[in-house]
């Protein structure tokens, strides 16, 4: 019988794991997991590409030659934004708004402050800026918002700020006017000037437009957009090179892919990086996604709890919110963004006891992978959740990663026993570890009820996907009391992220603002006209997506495209991303074919009671997404079974700390869990890259897909 071969390899690098998945010819796939090398994340990829690679039986260097995609997500060019530790760039704008960088919006000011901090403006500060004052040039020259030239550009007041920047080393240039967006031609004539003094003074400094990153409204959040790519991209760009040469190394043949914002995959050389800069998260949705069409419920709540954070999402009848203009970092981008809300909360999150007022706090920060928690035996001496539920027996020490690494659990106990039991006057050590794992059990439900209860959404029409590393440890306390339909944690929930990751196809999006009221009243001409706009823009959005997907690599007959605009209600704040349903729209009636569409998502995604009847609509942004598709794994189905598992899947049982006694827990082997069984708890089902605890008189059910239903108790 011949061997599939894999043909796609995903890695998702979290803070403190970076996942592998292998996908074959025919979809099945396997798993490798590694510690995360923050530092060369290169090497935490190959380590866990080795282990994947050995799960399937063939050497590293025959999986690389074998695959025909690599693609990459994770969180490196945030964390160069969060940490501060960018390049050196410089600013030239419009004289007049030298501060608009410093002045910033107010809801980034304000944005990731806690509600006390907010209620309490003592603690505030503005974010540190990505360019400095000194670093910032106004040039006289004006644009009006009807890309009327309204002042002359004076050129040698740009060459001026070129050559002041170039003295000052900076590493990026960037120049951003005011409505570039409408029109360009200031910008590309600096943009000349520039180039010209580069060349002459032999610089390799980098040159940056504004209408080349993000050519739409909104002159903050474009500014913001262009000055993170300038700041953040140069470090990921090293890292994601780095990722490339050693899967060339090991016989790869083609190059490295990663995720952007809205969930397409693009080539690593693409000019806008910054769109990919929180490419992990959204793979679970992706993958939410896929489940949904296997499962057929199109109604779900996914959430991703890891190491360092609790991330959630929506799917609304199979739609999936696009955030058009999210706050990454603290600060504002028009930059389209699967939605999804965070919070501070995962496994790995710092455990600490103030020792004056005696007050308990998780986080924010983390152990992440390097030391790790205490139970790792790597240096760290400040407890985590993780430690937590090493002490209370919900983590098999012998058998964390596999057995690869080995649970410290004395030494777990007697630190957290110092630094919080003792300085809460607790005897009981395992209460007060229990108390920490509700703690984060409890702002992990308060957080997904908020998300629901901020979209008018009733738990009991949703199903609950639950995933990554820690997500199926904290399942049953997480989701108890919120009363959804369903809740469902999968045998890979580790690397589910990495699983999304790989049924995203290849895509380029490209947009353009636009205003277009279309009034109830339109005349025809009116609309014909309205017509004659959309599809001009649409073709010329066309053009420019088929060129750049056949330089790298595509054939024009491989190429889907997808046309799209952002619509909203008249005289509303916020849009919507409606898909048109057709490719070009060539009368009235097709416009209002896509009208109609609108009105439909809209009711999804608001509830039908929001639907605002007859009322006009306005188009603000027009878009293409071109698209090639690949290979997507596949889930097996299989017959159910009988509901008691088999004898090879019990491991015996330990003492596990619940509800402040200890409970004899039945131990259970997860890849040796058949669909159809069925197990009630306390009970523990291990798997070596995660575990899920099921609490006493809760339940875990196995269906024909493999997938893990978690039913509470009445």
């Amino acid at each position: 019988m011949k061997t599939a071969r894999p043909v796609v390899a995903g890695i998702d690098a979290g803070g403190t794991m970076t996942d592998t998945i292998l996908v074959d010819e025919f979809g099945t796939f396997t798993i490798g997991k590694a510690a995360t090398t923050p530092q060369l994340e290169s090497i935490g990829f190959l380590e866990s590409a080795i282990e994947a690679s050995d799960y399937r039986g063939i050497a590293i260097e025959d999986m690389f030659a074998s695959v025909e995609v690599v693609l990459y997500t994770g969180t490196g060019m945030l964390n160069v934004l969060l940490s501060r530790t960018g390049r050196n760039i410089g600013l030239i704008t419009n004289k007049g708004i030298e501060d608009m960088v410093l002045m910033g919006r107010g809801l980034q000011s304000w944005g990731d402050y806690s509600y006390a901090d907010r209620l309490h403006a003592v603690t505030h500060h503005h974010p540190p800026p990505l360019v400095t004052r000194r670093n910032t040039h106004g040039v006289t020259g004006r644009m009006d918002h009807m890309g009327d030239e309204i002042i002359p550009l004076y050129e040698h007041e740009v060459e001026q700020a070129v050559n002041t920047l170039l003295d000052k080393e900076v590493d990026v240039i960037c120049i951003c006017f005011l409505f570039s967006q409408v029109n360009p031609s200031h910008e590309i004539l600096a943009e000349g000037i520039a180039r010209t003094i580069l060349t002459r003074r032999k610089a390799k400094t980098e040159l940056l437009c504004s209408h080349q990153v993000r050519p739409v409204i909104r002159e903050q959040s474009r500014l913001n957009s262009l000055l993170i790519e300038a700041y953040a991209t140069g470090g990921g760009r090293k890292q994601l090179k780095s990722i490339e040469k050693v899967a060339r190394e090991n016989g790869y043949r083609y190059g490295v892919q990663t995720l952007q914002s809205f969930g397409g995959l693009t080539s690593i050389n693409h000019p806008n990086l910054h769109e990919t800069m929180v490419s992990g998260p959204i793979g679970g949705v992706l993958g939410a996604r896929y489940i949904s069409q296997i499962i057929e419920n199109d109604s779900l709540v996914v959430s991703d709890l890891g190491g360092t954070s609790f991330d959630m999402g929506i799917i609304s009848k199979g739609q999936i919110r696009i955030d058009q203009e999210p706050l990454i970092g603290r600060f504002k981008l028009n930059l389209p963004l699967i939605a999804m809300d965070t919070i501070g909360a995962g496994a790995g999150m710092h455990v600490k006891v103030d020792p004056l007022t005696k007050k308990v706090s998780l986080g924010p920060e983390s152990a992440g992978s390097e030391p790790g928690p205490i139970c790792f035996d790597k240096g760290n001496l400040v407890p985590t959740i993780c430690d937590c539920n090493a002490i209370l027996g919900r983590l098999n020490p012998d058998y964390f990663l596999g057995g690869k690494v080995k649970l410290n659990v004395d030494l777990a106990y007697e630190k957290f026993r110092e630094t919080c039991a003792d300085i809460l006057g607790v005897d009981n050590v395992y209460d007060v570890a229990e108390g920490m794992i509700n703690m984060l059990d409890s702002e992990a439900g308060v957080a997904l009820r908020r998300m629901l209860s901020a979209q008018g959404i009733h738990p009991s029409e949703y199903t609950l996907l639950s995933y990554g590393g820690s997500g199926p440890l904290h399942l049953g306390g997480y989701s108890r009391g919120i009363g959804f339909k369903d809740i469902i944690t999968f045998q890979f929930a580790a690397a589910f992220s990495a699983f999304g990751c790989t049924t995203a196809d290849f895509q380029k999006r490209f947009s353009r603002s636009v205003h277009l009221d279309i009034p109830l009243d339109a005349s025809f001409m009116d609309l014909q006209e309205t017509v004659l706009t959309i599809n001009n823009i649409w073709g010329d959005l066309k053009n420019k997506a088929l060129e750049q997907m056949v330089s790298e690599g595509h054939t024009a007959d491989q190429i889907g495209f997808q046309p799209f605009l952002l619509m909203r209600y008249t005289g509303q704040l916020e849009d919507v991303e409606v898909y048109s349903p057709i490719d070009t729209i060539n009368s009235a009636n097709e416009l209002n074919r896509v009208i109609a569409t609108f009105r439909n998502i809209y009711k999804n995604i608001n509830r039908s009671v929001s639907d605002y009847g007859q009322t006009s609509v306005s188009v603000m942004e027009m878009g293409m997404i071109a698209s090639v598709e690949k290979i997507k794994p596949r889930l097996k189905k299989s017959k159910l079974g009988k509901s008691k598992p088999e004898k090879r899947a019990y491991k015996g049982h330990r003492e596990v700390y619940f509800n402040s006694k200890w409970e004899k827990t039945q131990l259970w082997e997860m890849d040796e869990i058949l669909p159809g069984n069925e197990i009630r708890g306390p009970a523990i089902i291990e798997h070596p890259a995660t575990t899920l605890v099921i609490h006493p008189g809760d339940e875990v059910f196995m269906d024909e897909w493999s997938m893990l239903h978690y039913r509470h108790q009445e």
